[in-house]
């Protein structure tokens, strides 16, 4: 059984110590790939450095992560594009817009954010999608610059039943699931029922929200197993279905290669 962590950010000082040890045991551990969203102009050669150590297992994308957008911004989507044209990447982010942190920005984060969308269709890439107490204000975006022409994951989905029922009616998007599932007061348990399994990624966001039993602690790829038992649980399938259609699922929107 393979599996894979969509949505990773081991390339951060978390792991400097024991990045190594943390990717083999991924590996021992049926972990096949990880995919690795940037987060900003700081982040890129780290990402670079661990993508180019482990080529067919560690893919980049690239982007402005939303909480990155102060003043520096145009100056840095400035050189985020033009490390567009440096490699090959399998998607484009982590963008969005997040309003948790910074209500007083709404503006020139989704300029931000419609800008890398744009990138995203003129490259034909699936977006990473990171969403905050914005999920209106993300979807706006999305029917502005042209849903038929975009798709992606929602990543680390935490919204209500209203806001899966328009990722549903959003063609090409999936919705990503993080070790947050494993929690007792997980509101997901209850929405993710209703979830098309063909719609859905397993993810970490390692070193972020480590599920159950190691919550608390740093996340890495190999503890994605728990939420994938999780998940396994609630559609009451085997384990086995769950990584074999997850797999299937990214394959399908990243296009990957192995």
């Amino acid at each position: 059984m393979n599996i894979i962590d969509t949505h990773s950010h081991i390339y951060l000082e978390e792991f400097d110590a024991d990045r190594t040890a943390v990717i083999q045991n991924a590996m021992h551990l049926g972990i096949s790939a990880v995919l690795l969203p940037n987060i900003d102009i700081s982040t890129v050669q780290s990402l670079f450095q661990l993508c180019d150590q482990y080529s067919g297992f560690a893919f980049p994308m690239m982007g402005l992560h939303p909480t990155s957008v102060d003043g520096t911004y145009i100056a840095q989507l400035i050189q985020i594009e033009k490390m567009l044209y440096c490699r090959a990447y399998c998607g484009i982010g982590e963008i969005g817009i997040d309003l948790y942190w910074n209500r007083q920005n709404l503006k020139a984060q989704k300029e931000v954010f419609e800008e890398q969308l744009r990138w995203s269709i003129n490259m034909q890439l699936p977006v990473s999608i990171h969403t905050r107490n914005a999920y209106s204000e993300v979807f706006d975006s999305i029917y502005k610059v042209g849903k038929e022409s975009l798709r992606g994951v929602f990543h680390c989905f935490s919204g209500t039943m209203e806001d899966l029922e328009e990722i549903k009616r959003l063609p090409g998007f999936t919705v990503g699931i993080d070790g947050n599932i494993t929690y007792k007061n997980s509101t997901l348990k209850t929405i993710l029922p209703h979830v098309p399994l063909e719609l859905l990624l397993l993810e970490t966001d390692a070193p972020y929200l480590a599920p159950v039993p190691y919550r608390g602690q740093r996340n890495e790829p190999s503890y994605i197993w728990e939420t994938a038992k999780i998940i396994a649980e609630i559609y009451q399938i085997s384990l086995a279905d769950v990584a074999g259609q997850t797999l299937k699922n990214t394959f399908e929107l990243f296009h990957i290669s192995q």
